[in-house]
């Protein structure tokens, strides 16, 4: 009987990588799978058969409980979850909610948070991610796409001159969101009439990282927001918000479902995908 308890990621080792430098056929042989050196670790020519035989191991033994997870009737264990916090609140949390009572036996965990979440080391299985995503590893499913508009309240129109012009912006207070990649100040604005964008470094002395936040300060008439566009939808259909420089808002962002690499996804986040993904849809217009 072998037993095996060795953790390789490649033919060059640092010795943090390793947990046990042998492997034990039985109490009298023993054969040797690295060279050890004061700087490093090296797989001998047994240590490089044995690894490419535990990877193929490895797959095998993947592929069998994705075979058996396929099989099974109902949607089990846990999946954790990495979501904006404007997302969270204004739709995801309700239907990811709705997709736990049609699947009782399976616990979905949301963490609420603007930053990106190292998916693998925090091991989470799933995120929504707004922007523009990174070359890496991680696996991205486009969703839709999210615009941005320009907004302000009736009572800021009674009180100051409407904007005509994006350079019209700098005579007036806007409200900034700390957490655009471009920058609090600077935003992104085109000519109605051209795909160019370029940014505008606009004035104004309140900011927070939170968009919801932002959104009570445009809707107490405090200045104007350049915020997305679901988020606002409702206000903007009863009055309460009004769009200005219509056009002239270069911000379109992706939304994506986002996931570490693996050969099978597992079923229950594959449903929980099209789930959440159906979910956009069903109210694209608002976006």
């Amino acid at each position: 009987m072998i037993i095996l308890s060795i953790y390789i990621k490649g033919h060059s080792l640092v010795q943090s990588s390793v947990s046990v430098l042998g492997v034990w056929k039985n109490p009298l042989a023993r054969v040797f799978c690295i060279v050890r050196t004061t700087r490093s670790l090296t797989l001998t020519e047994n240590g490089r058969v044995l690894y490419q035989h535990a990877k193929e191991i490895s797959s095998r033994i993947q592929d069998a409980l994705y075979v058996v997870s396929e099989k099974s009737d109902e949607l089990t264990g846990v999946i954790r979850m990495s979501v904006p916090t404007v997302s969270g609140e204004l739709l995801l949390s309700e239907k990811v909610a709705e997709f736990c009572s049609l699947h009782p036996k399976l616990k979905v965990e949301i963490r609420l948070e603007n930053h990106f979440a190292d998916l693998v080391n925090e091991r989470i299985d799933l995120a929504i991610r707004t922007g523009t995503m990174p070359d890496s590893s991680l696996i991205a499913r486009p969703i839709l796409n999210s615009r941005w508009v320009i907004v302000c309240s009736p009572g800021y129109l009674e009180m100051y001159p409407q904007p005509k012009s994006a350079e019209d912006l700098l005579n007036h207070s806007c409200l900034t969101y700390t957490h655009q990649e471009s920058g609090t100040a600077n935003w992104l604005m085109k000519q109605p009439d051209s795909r160019d964008i370029y940014e505008l470094q606009v004035n104004g002395n309140f900011s927070s990282n939170n968009a919801l936040a932002i959104r009570k300060a445009v809707l107490g008439g405090f200045g104007i927001a350049m915020v997305p566009r679901v988020m606002v939808y409702e206000d903007l259909q009863t009055g309460k918000l009004v769009e200005i420089l219509k056009g002239y808002s270069g911000k379109v962002l992706g939304v994506y479902a986002v996931y570490p690499y693996t050969r099978n996804l597992p079923l229950k986040i594959r449903m929980l995908i099209e789930h959440i993904m159906i979910s956009y849809k069903n109210i694209s217009h608002y976006f």
